[in-house]
């Protein structure tokens, strides 16, 4: 029997071959697998352990079983207890990381360092990026673009991802304004999220979907395929709205998320 998969969706090509992945590496790589076997020693276990890199540039980690979502979310991913588990993943795995922040190296992450340095962001933390036991978040995978920098960025992008915090046009998107308000004041209040984090929280927001466009530029602009790819099909496009509905249905989100009962 063949136990061989080629795993879909991301930038990468992904195998599978029995309890492995593997994975090209980049020039970020050996911090990130750093990263993963400090946040295993600090027992935080969701995350894929690295074996090895191979002589051809090839790292190889362990395949996580479960239910990875893409978009348009799955009835599990979009589920409350996805929603809630994932909010308490994230928290511990930033909890996991605050050493490895401050004395791990400032380059090459993928993504640039930003300060403070409080915890190593996941950099794409979404249900296209965590593993599902039904509708519960075991695993966390795709840490390319982790990189030191504030709590509240990479709360940010998982807020957008998990409320979703996006506009009706977005067909990957679901919920009403009021639906995504309560679903983002739920993931603040799973993760811990204090009352100025709270108020940062949607223009990170959309400060983070700017970034995330202008990075998808540069890569594109730079030669990388994959996020050419991403602007031709318009990706871009539906973040930059996402952003400007965020900033007009202000005073409805905060309504939710700014709530002290």
């Amino acid at each position: 029997m063949d136990d061989r998969e080629v795993m879909s969706g991301g930038v990468n090509s992904v195998i599978r071959e029995g309890t492995r992945v593997i994975r090209p590496t980049g020039p970020w790589s050996p911090l990130v697998h750093g990263l993963l076997r400090h946040v295993r020693a600090r027992g935080f276990t969701a995350a894929p352990a690295v074996h090895e890199v191979t002589d051809d540039g090839f790292e190889v980690l362990d395949f996580i079983p479960g239910e990875v979502s893409d978009y348009p979310a799955t009835p599990a991913a979009a589920s409350r207890t996805a929603l809630e588990s994932a909010a308490r993943m994230l928290r511990a795995f930033h909890d996991s990381t605050a050493g490895y922040a401050r004395t791990g190296e400032a380059e090459p992450w993928m993504l640039p360092a930003r300060n403070p340095a409080e915890v190593i962001c996941h950099g794409d933390y979404g249900p296209h990026n965590c593993v599902l036991d039904g509708d519960r978040v075991i695993g966390v995978i795709d840490f390319d673009a982790a990189h030191p920098g504030p709590r509240i960025w990479d709360i940010a992008l998982a807020v957008y991802r998990w409320a979703p915090l996006t506009a009706p046009a977005n067909a990957d998107g679901f919920g009403t304004t009021e639906e995504q308000a309560l679903r983002a004041r739920l993931f603040c209040d799973r993760y811990g999220l204090h009352p100025a984090g709270r108020a940062e929280l949607l223009d990170t927001v959309v400060e983070r979907l700017h970034a995330m466009v202008a990075f998808m530029r540069a890569r594109a602009a730079a030669g990388d395929a994959a996020f050419a790819s991403h602007l031709a099909d318009g990706h871009h496009v539906q973040y930059l709205a996402d952003a400007e509905y965020v900033k007009d249905r202000r005073a409805e989100f905060e309504g939710f998320i700014l709530d002290d009962r």
